[in-house]
């Protein structure tokens, strides 16, 4: 009985240390990710001189759109190399890609000194950070899940959104501390945006070689011992038509919810609202804070009663409540004000937030699971939450800002229609079946 009650105290031992770890390697790709847009309001300049500011984050939202635009590529290619050689060699390499493209950005001369060359290295350095952010979530949502036991799978799963928020949060508060307490304004648009560039390059390194050392999750260790299944293949995936469409509708409100209420807010405080840029990024970082925590607390509620209802609770919410949100927003000179709408906003979406990824992991068999949710969410993703700054710039400079808060509203109401028709996956789960 001793020898037992060690093992499965190694056993849970075990699993909780790869949740941290793997997490921690998510925190550290999201963190380069979104130090971009936290970023752009000081290098938009470097690489887009202009005299129109609206234009300047227009061309930077447009190449943060072309990185979302390589998740696909990146889903499928790390999902199918997480499929046939495992979950933790996937992980891995994707974070080392994410170095490589942070490391460009920072040493990039601006368009003043090496002319139509420096954007385009910019554009280079995205791509390939495309490619990985689009492998690590399929990777880590997947990884996640296999590794969480069955009853607390929604708690356990929610941290890959804790990290991914912890990431962006960790780049804003790299902004703040550079904003208020080492750098002028001046510098900051001069150099000072390149020092989170190669903080993260570094950190990214750092994770490469932590993330060597993770288990390898028993649901693919189980699937690799089977010869006559087919691994990591879209010929394999073309076997799950409805999980694969699930994903993708599953992803188009809540994922278009989340970039606009994230990482557009910083810039639409400033652009609409009239908002300085340091009072805009400190009220994106409470926010964000607050946030993070709800995380956990949702994807245990859900472990209680159900994926489906949360899902079906932002839903309804988010339809209902995102004009008169974006609205008022637009008008708010009062920062607590512009805080609360935020806040409340990020409520209702954290209802998606906190179990997209145990539920997408739920709808696949181990044998193409980092495929069947990495691809189609990547895709879901690029066409919906990678185009939201830019949409969003395009309508205003259009004065038609309004606009992008009904097409905001009509996609989350089309994905409540979904939620309200699939099965709930805490009761009809794939891992489960394993």
């Amino acid at each position: 009985m001793l020898k037992q009650a060690k093992a499965i105290s190694q056993t849970t031992g075990g699993r909780i240390k790869s949740i941290v770890g793997g997490s921690l390697g998510n925190l550290v790709e999201w963190y380069d990710w979104y130090v971009y847009t936290a970023f752009s309001l000081y290098f938009s300049d470097a690489f887009f001189p202009s005299d129109n500011q609206t234009v300047q984050l227009l061309n930077t939202a447009g190449i943060f759109a072309i990185g979302f635009l390589m998740r696909p590529i990146g889903g499928w290619l790390m999902g199918t190399f997480a499929d046939k050689h495992g979950r933790k060699m996937a992980l891995t390499s994707s974070v080392l890609l994410m170095s490589v493209g942070s490391l460009i950005i920072a040493i990039t001369p601006g368009f003043k000194s090496i002319g139509v060359a420096a954007p385009v290295l910019l554009v280079l350095a995205r791509i390939i950070q495309g490619l990985s952010v689009g492998g690590e979530y399929g990777t880590s949502a997947t990884y996640l899940s296999e590794m969480a036991g069955r009853k607390h799978r929604g708690f356990y799963s929610s941290f890959q959104y804790v990290t991914l928020i912890m990431g962006q949060l960790t780049a804003l508060a790299v902004l703040v501390l550079l904003q208020r307490v080492f750098l002028t304004e001046q510098q900051l648009h001069d150099w000072g945006w390149r020092i989170p560039f190669g903080i993260g390059a570094f950190l990214a390194i750092i994770t490469m070689y932590l993330r060597r050392s993770l288990q390898e999750s028993a649901s693919f260790k189980n699937e690799d011992k089977k010869a006559d299944t087919a691994q990591g293949t879209l010929k394999a995936l073309a076997k799950h038509p409805k999980a694969v469409f699930t994903v993708i509708g599953l992803t188009m409100g809540g994922t278009l919810a989340f970039y606009t209420f994230t990482t557009y807010m910083q810039k639409f405080l400033v652009n609409t609202s009239g908002f300085s840029k340091s009072s805009a990024t400190m009220v994106s970082t409470l926010t964000l804070a607050i946030f993070m925590l709800l995380q956990p607390v949702f994807g245990l509620l859900s472990d209680k009663i159900g994926r489906k209802p949360l899902l079906i609770g932002f839903g309804v919410l988010g339809t209902l409540t995102t004009i008169p949100i974006m609205t008022r927003l637009s008008e708010t000179k009062d920062v607590w004000v512009a805080f609360a709408l935020i806040l409340c906003a990020l409520i209702i979406v954290s209802g998606y937030t906190s179990i997209n990824a145990v539920v997408k992991a739920e709808l696949f068999p181990a044998n193409v699971r980092a495929l069947g949710v990495g691809f189609p969410y990547a895709i879901a993703v690029s066409v919906f939450g990678g185009t939201a700054e830019y949409v969003a710039l395009w309508f205003k400079n259009e004065n038609h800002q309004q606009w992008f808060y009904w097409y905001v509203t009509i996609c989350i109401a089309l994905s409540l229609v979904l939620y309200a028709t699939m099965n709930d996956t805490r009761k009809h789960s794939k891992i489960e079946e394993e």
